[in-house]
């Protein structure tokens, strides 16, 4: 059942001085279906790589997500795997379902400021998703897995090194995020944060905490809604409809 709930914290939307956001499933709606590609992608490098059956490779998969906050982590950790031969192979994807998003792109152009990507896939991939979204030239810099050294969102360490490479103030920035849990760190550093509703149970794992503060059904029209100038409250969209069922 639908309910009009208001933000729950975090600073007014007027005062966000740096936009950050994560790619995948946030930037374009999850019916376009590319992490289920990536998947198959990973469970086809696993099989090759340690001589298993495809149940065996998606549940080596999931254990290395769920354990370590991406697949190539746990990879990495437990079998030294080389990160660019798989991320090379994983991302060769087809992108032709990813529709172009002109409403998208200029509510991301209107919003004042800097705007910016952060993302655990490589930024090769963010800028062939941000060239078919029709977002290249509103976003500043892509912050990728290669940039944090292979230590993925959640991890405190990958929010302080985007932090410090852009020299972002966290009090003046926002995160947006499909995946709940990636926000509590952003949050705990000060961050405002908003969660594009996720109906995957590890996406909207956390989406009930408290360092969620805006929850979104509709990126490009809240995204708008932040900068009308016939806001009533002249600052943010306060009010938001979601479904609390997961």
């Amino acid at each position: 059942m639908d309910e009009t709930i208001p933000a729950r914290g975090g600073r007014p939307l007027r005062e966000i001085e740096t936009w950050i956001f994560d790619l995948d499933n946030t930037l374009y709606p999850i019916s376009c279906n590319l992490f289920a590609q990536v998947e198959e992608r990973m469970a086809a490098f696993i099989m090759e790589e340690f001589a298993l059956d495809l149940e065996a490779a998606h549940a080596m998969r999931r254990q290395f997500f769920t354990e370590h906050g991406t697949t190539l982590r746990g990879l990495m950790l437990a079998h030294g795997i080389e990160p660019t031969r798989f991320l090379d192979f994983v991302h060769e994807i087809d992108l032709s379902g990813v529709p172009r998003s002109p409403e998208l792109a200029a509510a991301i152009n209107a919003l004042p400021g800097r705007k910016l990507v952060f993302t655990n896939a490589t930024a090769r991939h963010a800028e062939r998703v941000m060239e078919r979204l029709g977002l290249t030239e509103h976003i500043e810099a892509v912050h990728d897995i290669v940039a944090c050294g292979y230590t993925p969102k959640p991890d405190r360490s990958a929010y302080a090194k985007l932090l410090a490479r852009y020299a972002v103030a966290p009090e003046t920035a926002l995160m947006v995020e499909d995946m709940a849990r990636n926000l509590e760190p952003a949050a705990a550093l000060g961050m405002t944060t908003a969660w594009v509703r996720n109906p995957l149970a590890w996406a909207s794992a956390g989406a009930d905490k408290p360092y969620v503060h805006h929850i979104v059904e509709n990126l490009a029209q809240w995204l708008a809604a932040a900068v009308a100038p016939d806001r009533t409250d002249r600052g943010e969209p306060t009010l938001l409809r979601y479904d609390r069922s997961p």
